[in-house]
């Protein structure tokens, strides 16, 4: 008889669980060996980057099997907010789904469809044969797995700010993150994330959220930056990724063995 599988929380039944704020970590390397470094690590999200990192499906499915072995809640960006990449990356047994670059309440609205099936949504129904079902091993999946899912949608730019509270406001959205990389250059501050304006941006953003009762998270490498957020009530930080904390600590090998400073002329971090 084969087995009969319970899939780990969500992150928002994580997120709803928390009792102080979530942190976490990038995987932009596109390996499932350094996943599975992060995964152990003791935070709390590896987010697994499809946007800005050379990662396919191929990678994806393998950092999710490496970082299924430790309590640590796997989110999974997707490069772009089509039905198609976020039905394949639900079927590989992507969880928790994160979507860039969401702007208004009818992009929101599009996206939730695009994780839930007929007649709630437009996912293609294709469980039994993928590992988002783990092979039909997952008692109820197709009833349960709107339960089983939940999507975040990311604020990057001003026409997403101004659409904060409406974005929270759409059912079925579980969480929002910002992004201050490229809210700041929607703002015109390019390169300046830490910009009093952009962190005031960051905070109104924090106050939607938290008004209509959805948890808002925030990327924040710096750690004075992500104790602000966090302050403000952001409910989940992402405080680093694999590559910038391999980057800076090779830096740093060399700053103290050569002398030399190689990151006098790198641009700022992330």
């Amino acid at each position: 008889m084969p087995i009969q599988l319970t899939p780990p929380p969500t992150l928002a039944d994580r997120l709803g669980e928390a009792d102080r704020p979530l942190f976490g970590i990038w995987s932009c390397s596109g390996s499932p060996l350094v996943a599975e470094i992060c995964a152990g690590s003791g935070l709390d999200i590896v987010l697994i980057d499809g946007e800005h990192s050379p990662v396919g499906l191929e990678s994806v499915l393998a950092q999710l099997q490496a970082v299924a072995a430790y309590p640590v809640t796997p989110v999974v960006r997707a490069p772009i907010g089509d039905t198609v990449v976020i039905k394949q990356l639900l079927d590989l047994g992507a969880q928790n789904i994160l979507v860039p670059m969401v702007d208004s309440a009818e992009q929101a609205q599009a996206m939730v469809r695009a994780v839930r099936y007929p007649p709630a949504g437009v996912r293609g129904v294709g469980s039994a044969l993928a590992r988002s079902s783990r092979w039909s091993r997952i008692p109820d999946y197709l009833a349960r797995a709107s339960e089983l899912v939940s999507l975040t949608v990311q604020i990057e730019t001003v026409e997403g700010l101004d659409a904060a509270a409406e974005i929270a406001a759409v059912p079925g959205v579980d969480a929002l993150l910002v992004g201050p990389a490229d809210l700041a250059a929607s703002l015109g501050l390019l390169g300046q994330q830490n910009h009093p304006e952009v962190a005031a941006a960051v905070e109104r953003v924090i106050a939607a959220g938290r008004e209509a009762g959805v948890p808002v998270g925030v990327n924040a490498f710096d750690p004075a930056t992500a104790d602000r957020y966090a302050g403000a009530g952001a409910a989940y930080l992402l405080v680093g990724s694999d590559v910038t904390l391999l980057a800076r600590a090779s830096e740093g090998l060399a700053i103290r063995f050569i002398g030399d400073d190689p990151a006098a002329a790198a641009p700022a971090s992330y």
